[in-house]
């Protein structure tokens, strides 16, 4: 059995294996590969995730951990009275970081998405990891006022994954010539389709 204990050690690891990911793939994801990058003494990782599959785990928990408490901290800064245009700025800001900004992320994210349809352990953790990012965003649309439910913003974070591995893999003239060359306002198209209504606009529709 590896050591579930929770701590700095286990972040660690679980930041190597998502800076290996990003900048070499699913192949180059290797016990030893991760104590290299980490700088841990050979067999660290093994002892703590002792299958590949538990460390593919490790990885999508380690991402999931982030993405909230960076959800956390957007929403203890956000103004009490943000408004739904001022919330939809964010979503080009997102699509612009993870493209022109560090994609390390991103590119793990991908290999994960791939590595999950083999894998049914990395898929449960993915699928943790969607369902805590989109009970999250509500709560930032409610601050908005919005009506959003789960599945709107779990339809957001699809279609954002999607642009941003296109803004990122596709050449400058292919992206222009389908109309994927403007992030601005993709982020705001996207989250336009995809989040509900303020509250009170619906309620006055059905009135």
């Amino acid at each position: 059995m590896g050591d579930r204990r929770p701590g700095p050690r286990r972040a660690l690891l679980g930041d190597a294996a998502i800076a290996i990911l990003a900048r070499e793939g699913g192949r180059g994801l290797t016990h030893r590969a991760v104590d290299r990058e980490a700088g841990v003494p050979q067999g660290t990782t093994k002892n703590y995730f002792p299958t590949r599959e538990s460390l593919l785990e490790a990885a999508a928990g380690r991402m999931a951990e982030e993405h909230r408490a960076a959800v956390e901290r957007l929403h203890s800064t956000t103004p009490p009275q943000v408004s739904p245009s001022q919330l939809g700025e964010l979503y080009p800001a997102l699509l612009n970081r993870a493209v022109n900004g560090d994609p390390t992320q991103l590119l793990a994210m991908a290999e994960l998405y791939l590595e999950a349809v083999r894998r049914p352990g990395v898929r449960q953790a993915l699928g943790e990891m969607a369902i805590a990012n989109a009970e999250s965003a509500v709560a930032l649309h409610q601050v908005a006022g919005l009506d959003s439910s789960t599945r709107d913003v779990g339809v957001l974070d699809a279609y954002l994954l999607g642009i941003s591995l296109s803004l990122l893999a596709l050449p400058p003239d292919a992206l222009r010539r389908i109309g994927l060359d403007d992030p601005y306002s993709l982020g705001l198209g996207v989250f336009a389709a995809a989040a509900s209504r303020p509250a009170d606009a619906a309620e006055q529709e059905c009135s």
